[in-house]
């Protein structure tokens, strides 16, 4: 495998929710900056972080993270 690369929709579930940064790093137990490095792809979490994270958005950990870039919202299909 090429690259080890892990994309996320963290900022999506965030600004859905109206939750910043600081309350989700702390709900998780992290440094709001780790938040900020998970949204750009420059860090990718443990297993038991992603775990943690698709428990607090309440979601299937497949609809936070993937290993293949996520479809853009609103992309006509073919």
């Amino acid at each position: 495998m090429p690259s080890e690369v892990i994309y996320n929709r963290i900022a999506m579930l965030r600004a859905e929710r109206g939750i910043s940064r600081r309350d989700l790093a702390e709900a998780l137990g992290v440094h709001y900056q780790t938040v900020g490095y998970l949204e750009r792809g420059e860090y990718s979490p443990s297993l038991h972080l992603a775990l943690r994270i698709a428990a607090y958005f309440e979601v299937a950990v497949e609809v936070v993270f993937a290993i293949e870039p996520f479809p853009r919202l609103g992309a006509e299909t073919a």
